[in-house]
């Protein structure tokens, strides 16, 4: 049985007057413990909103989130402290309260699973920091030391998962492979899951077993990490590898994928990528493909050359 399991999540968000807007549509997704998976796509995608449901933080609109087999729902402060999931948040800045000690904060979570043995600064020290930081207040550390901090005040409810939403993307080019790397190792060591959300490949390549690409609230390929990145299938992964940056320079958005993300309260009928996609056919006008290791018309012999 896997750590979580997400199937077939949809989540909408609706405001008077406006129209709904499918967030998230129709997603599936595994973490098992002890497994890092990556999770992937531009600005937009809906990344953030799964991850936050995956907590208990945003209410689902259809579907199901389970966590170690018992549904995951919306949940009050009280019980999301037993749900042994924990999440690292995207700014550092904003994640701690500028009022309090980071040993403070630290302890909040040690007390929440009564561990009475564990200090603050065991954990500042497990993540790379000197114990006597306990004592200081946030605005006191540079951007990759606060994200550090969270970790450990992440890691003091003694999580089960892990989730990092887009936990490096707010740091300096320095300190994002390390503080990434430092989340697997701390994740596997202890055998938790984590999910590590992000738009830059390059990292999450290093750190990941697992990639899921995910296009307008859907996932569109998933695989090992390795055969992800040695044979991407769906052009939208392929264009996604294509744009890491190279060390001459190169590495941009291909020419033959303009535009950015569709809306998506107004998505486009048939597959979601069709608009962008190079490739496209006339059933990808019309049909939206089946989920599977890719979601894609080209892979599906009965349909691919119809164009």
């Amino acid at each position: 049985m896997s750590l979580l399991s997400v199937d077939d999540l949809v989540i909408e968000h609706r405001s008077p007057g406006r129209p709904v807007v499918r967030a998230v549509a129709g997603v599936s997704l595994e973490v098992n413990a002890g497994e890092v998976v990556g999770l992937v796509g531009e600005s937009g995608c809906g990344k953030s909103t799964l991850a936050r449901a995956v907590c208990g933080l945003n209410p689902v609109t259809a579907g199901r989130i389970a966590f170690d087999g018992e549904p995951v729902t919306p949940l009050g402060l009280r019980r999301r402290k037993l749900t042994g999931i924990q999440m690292v948040f995207q700014d550092p800045y904003a994640s701690l309260n500028p009022r309090r000690r980071v040993g403070d904060q630290i302890a909040d979570g040690l007390r929440t699973v009564g561990d009475t043995t564990t200090r603050p600064a065991d954990l500042l020290e497990r993540v790379g920091l000197p114990r006597d930081f306990a004592g200081r207040h946030p605005h006191e550390f540079s951007g990759g030391q606060r994200q550090r901090i969270a970790i450990a005040r992440a890691l003091a409810a003694r999580p089960r998962l892990l989730i990092g939403d887009e936990p490096i993307s707010a740091l300096d080019a320095s300190a994002q492979a390390q503080v990434a790397t430092l989340m697997r190792d701390l994740a596997v060591d202890s055998g938790a899951g984590l999910l590590f959300i992000s738009h830059d490949l390059s990292v999450v390549r290093l750190i990941a077993d697992r990639i899921a690409v995910m296009y307008l609230g859907r996932i569109v390929e998933v695989g090992d990490t390795a055969e992800v990145w040695a044979d991407p299938r769906h052009p939208y992964t392929r264009a996604l590898l294509g744009a890491i940056p190279k060390p001459d320079g190169l590495g941009v958005l291909p020419a033959e994928l303009p535009g950015d993300v569709p809306d998506p309260a107004d998505p486009p009928q048939g597959c979601r990528f069709n608009p962008r996609c190079p490739h496209v056919m006339d059933v990808c006008r019309v049909e939206e493909p089946e989920f599977g290791p890719v979601a894609c018309w080209l892979h599906e012999p009965s349909r691919a050359g119809t164009a």
